[in-house]
């Protein structure tokens, strides 16, 4: 499978999420700048962690305006597969290919820390493969991850089964007190109703290589490879 990767102003995880791509599973990488009008034949499209456009207004509300964005959007629309991780995650829901909003973190103060999230349904292809008993640990980095839809969206992500995660605790128990930042129902991840773009606010890439202890993130990523089926 062909990646893109798209680097903004203010991207930090461009890399990570390329050396897990190109390094650890061996896929082709394509490197994408903002200002790219061709996303240059790749078949899924990674819009990665950081801070694009220094955050200012919304997170990820100036990047939605982007050149590359008006072709994301297009690829997503006719199929092809974007996923979104962290300020990612934001530029879909600000771009309106999720639904939804990203708030502060309800205790208004930027979290970096190991959270545990549990898949919510194995009709996606990034959940595909999980043990839906199992909680996964995986990094979370933001200061802007409150997930937030009106009542009639959670409904609707809850009828159409487009809820991809939730923060849990170690022993997979969905709590308040296992909610790091005050999401509505404990929401870590989404899926729009095609089940081709995917949005979260967790750092998988960052838990995927041995090195690092903790490969539980490569699990999602290996889930994607298995399940995304190319035209």
């Amino acid at each position: 499978m062909k990646f893109g990767v798209v680097t903004f102003p203010g991207s930090n995880c461009d890399e990570d999420i390329t050396y897990v791509l190109e390094t650890i599973l061996n896929q082709e990488v394509t490197r994408l700048w903002h200002k790219d009008t061709d996303l240059q034949g790749v078949d899924f499209v990674v819009l990665p962690g950081g801070f694009s456009y220094g955050d200012y207004l919304r997170s990820g509300a100036i990047a939605k305006l982007s050149p590359i964005m008006g072709e994301v959007i297009k690829h997503a629309n006719n199929g092809g597969y974007v996923m979104g991780i962290c300020n990612g995650f934001q530029i879909l829901t600000e771009s309106g290919l999720l639904e939804g909003a990203l708030l502060h973190n309800d205790n208004q103060k930027f979290i970096c820390k190991n959270v545990y999230l549990k898949a919510s349904t194995m009709d996606s292809a990034i959940t595909k493969d999980l043990n839906m008993s199992k909680a996964y640990q995986i990094p979370i980095a933001h200061g802007e991850g409150r997930y937030y839809a009106p009542k009639e969206t959670i409904a609707k992500l809850e009828a159409n089964d487009q809820i991809l995660f939730k923060y849990c605790n170690e022993d997979g128990e969905v709590s308040k007190a296992s909610n790091p930042n005050g999401a509505i129902e404990n929401i870590a991840g989404i899926c729009n109703e095609g089940r081709n773009v995917f949005g979260m606010m967790p750092h998988p890439e960052r838990a995927s290589d041995v090195e690092l202890a903790n490969e539980d993130g490569k699990e999602m990523f290996l889930s994607l490879l298995n399940h995304c089926q190319l035209n």
